[in-house]
């Protein structure tokens, strides 16, 4: 794609991202999309083929700025207090960008996510990656931070769905402790983390150091962490 067309696209993105925040999806069709950004109907089907696949680059685009606020949230000593502020951005996100966060998370065809999708849970992963490092994680980190997600999204929506004037922000709050204490365990001192959370601890620290670093060929590598799993359940 030349820099002309791929400006052009950018800019056309821009304008159905801001046309479905302040009118909301039914205002976004072709024609205003067209009208907006000052082009011919015909020109958004050459760049995105269907409304679809405009809506799926506007969906990409959310993500970006999803990402770009999620890379501001600069870690701490305390990587569970990490977990809750990436947490509270989430929400916070969800709430500030409605129409945006209900295209993202809300209207995705089944079995299906954008890269940046991919990029948004792998960053989450390595949130939980940091609390398995210090054994207080009972379960992988994916475990955790698909747990995370399924709650914080439905929490998000379930707000954004509610009357302005009806909207309990406590319950995101408890929801959040709710999954925080599912999976991970209470900073006690003294207290022995157990054989699960250091299995998790481990394979978080597998995962870190990368194949290459490992006196392990790759299908040892493997069947270690596969135990490490076991161990963890």
């Amino acid at each position: 794609m030349n820099d002309d067309r791929a400006r052009t696209r950018r800019r056309i993105v821009a304008i159905a991202a801001e046309l479905l925040e302040r009118e909301g999806v039914q205002a976004v069709s072709t024609r205003s999309v067209a009208a907006a950004a000052g082009v011919r109907a015909a020109s958004l089907y050459g760049l995105f083929g269907d409304m679809d696949g405009l809506l799926n680059a506007v969906a990409v685009h959310a993500f970006d700025l999803y990402l770009a606020e999620k890379r501001e949230l600069t870690p701490t000593d305390d990587p569970v207090d990490d977990v809750r502020r990436g947490w509270d951005m989430h929400v916070d996100f969800g709430l500030r960008h409605p129409a945006l966060y209900v295209l993202m998370f809300g209207t995705g065809r089944p079995g299906q996510r954008p890269p940046a999708a991919d990029k948004a849970h792998h960053q989450l992963v390595g949130f939980f990656d940091r609390v398995a490092a210090t054994g207080r994680l009972r379960v992988p980190s994916a475990t955790a931070a698909s747990l995370s997600v399924a709650a914080g999204t439905g929490i998000t929506l379930a707000l954004i769905a509610a009357p302005a004037e009806e909207r309990d922000l406590e319950l995101s709050v408890k929801m959040r402790e709710s999954v925080v204490a599912s999976v991970i365990i209470d900073a006690l001192p003294g207290k022995d983390p157990g054989l699960a959370s250091l299995a998790v601890a481990l394979d978080a620290s597998l995962g870190a150091v990368g194949g290459e670093d490992l006196p392990l060929r790759a299908t040892e590598t493997a069947l270690m962490r596969d135990w490490l799993h076991q161990l963890a359940r």
